[in-house]
């Protein structure tokens, strides 16, 4: 079961995932996590998503604010694969 009780705790906040958006800046993701903060990413840390079009890209799904993956990928990443904890 995927829920809240797993959240990633960063001095003790808990985070999730509002929005990801891949038109920040080439090569990267900027994700926007539920305390107002920004974090991004290289693309390339994740090869299944680089691999996606922009349009593939585009149809993300976030699942109980931890979860996010594409309609075009069967792998889920979670809040800690971008935050590393």
């Amino acid at each position: 079961m995927i829920g809240g009780t797993d959240m990633c705790k960063f001095k003790d906040t808990d985070l999730g995932i509002k929005k990801l958006d891949f038109g920040v800046k080439r090569g990267a993701m900027a994700v926007y996590l539920t305390d107002g903060r920004e974090v991004i990413v290289p693309i390339s840390m994740f090869p299944d998503i680089k691999r996606l079009s922009r349009a593939e890209r585009e149809d993300y799904m976030i699942m109980d604010n931890q979860y996010f993956s594409f309609e075009a990928l069967s792998k889920i990443y979670s809040v800690k694969d971008i935050l590393k904890c």
